[in-house]
């Protein structure tokens, strides 16, 4: 047994006592419960508070996280460290960045999980982005932005090196991820070859086992990135112009290629006919962002080779976390949506070029 708390155990005298430790004044004396988001991985619970002699600063609501009650995922979760991973970044990372990110009120885990809890910021009116439907030129804009916060202060930062639960690309790691990827990919077409274009199964299916696509170590420049930003992990609230953008799921944060979050988002978030018109403008748009943050020395000719290579990245995502997930669904729209735009995004962007 694990002194980690559940969504059973959950009491109003233990809020109470992780909210007075936050710095909120009062009492819990009681609360309701109801499921939220659609994670695959972990499960989110938004907790209504009855609160006594707090102030206008006590949160009335705050968001829970455990991992999922599927013994698939929570394997899957602690195997590539997602709990371990999330909890950490709160404890370690989110202080020195400046990217958009719930407050945390607690965050503890057993060893690399799957028993782990975190309480977190509610962030309501903002809603979940639409991973299916996609998004629009002006909340991309937006999102984009809010990646040079996480990849600017951690730009080429070496203190972040040698870190177990981070980790960084290396020879070994690559090798484990393509073969987990060369060991589902005849899985997903045969899953989803019905609804994906010929050109798009035959990239699918080179990405198998090429060096090129995944690389084989840390790449430079190197930056935190958040490997999963995309619209079903972003918090969106329009009342206020631009949207403010508030990334949550850091299950999969590591060190690597920051163009990579800046494609995968992109590639996910838009329509296809929607991107292809503002798409060099939206990544010139963050490279001069990142510049006015301090990065002098990264060419916009670097950029954008960087971002064309970081095309291949949700294809990976796609595959490998399909496969690997209880199935639902909604699961099951969504990878196939991740793997048409990100294939189609990789063709449109003739990234083959870069593969062996």
């Amino acid at each position: 047994m694990t002194n980690i708390p559940t969504e059973e155990s959950i009491t109003p005298a233990w809020l109470t006592e992780q909210l007075n430790a936050s710095g909120f004044k009062g009492t819990v004396t009681g609360f309701t419960a109801k499921r939220i988001g659609t994670g695959q991985i972990g499960k989110c619970l938004r907790y209504q508070l009855t609160i006594e002699n707090g102030d206008d600063k006590t949160p009335k609501s705050i968001i829970a996280k455990f991992p999922s009650d599927d013994e698939s995922s929570r394997s899957t979760g602690v195997l590539l460290k997602n709990f371990v991973k999330e909890v950490s970044f709160y404890r370690e990372l989110k202080s020195r960045l400046t990217i958009n990110a719930a407050d945390c009120y607690f965050a503890d885990i057993d060893g690399d999980g799957p028993d782990f809890a975190l309480l977190l910021e509610d962030l309501s009116p903002a809603e979940q982005g639409d991973q299916l439907n996609g998004t629009t030129p002006e909340i991309a804009h937006a999102a984009v932005l809010q990646l040079v916060g996480l990849h600017a202060p951690s730009w080429n930062d070496e203190s972040l090196r040698g870190n177990d639960w981070l980790g960084e690309p290396s020879p070994e790691g690559a090798e484990l991820t393509g073969g987990l990827y060369a060991g589902n990919v005849d899985g997903f077409v045969d899953r989803y070859k019905d609804k994906l274009k010929d050109d798009e199964i035959a990239l699918i299916r080179k990405l198998a086992n090429n060096k090129g696509a995944r690389g084989e170590g840390l790449p430079s420049p190197f930056s935190l990135v958040h490997v999963d930003y995309r619209l079903d992990n972003l918090l969106i609230d329009e009342s206020t112009t631009p949207a403010r953008i508030t990334a949550v799921d850091w299950q999969t944060i590591t060190l690597g290629s920051p163009l990579a979050d800046v494609a995968y988002f992109i590639g996910a978030g838009l329509r296809a006919d929607t991107r292809r018109p503002v798409e060099e403008e939206l990544v010139r748009t963050y490279h001069t962002a990142l510049t006015a943050a301090g990065i002098k020395d990264y060419s916009w000719d670097a950029c954008w080779e960087d971002y064309r290579r970081g095309t291949f990245a949700g294809i990976f995502m796609a595959v490998i976390a399909s496969m690997m997930v209880v199935r639902t669904e909604r699961g099951d729209e969504m990878f196939l949506t991740m793997a048409r735009r990100h294939a189609r995004h990789a063709i449109d962007m003739k990234a083959d070029e870069f593969l062996t």
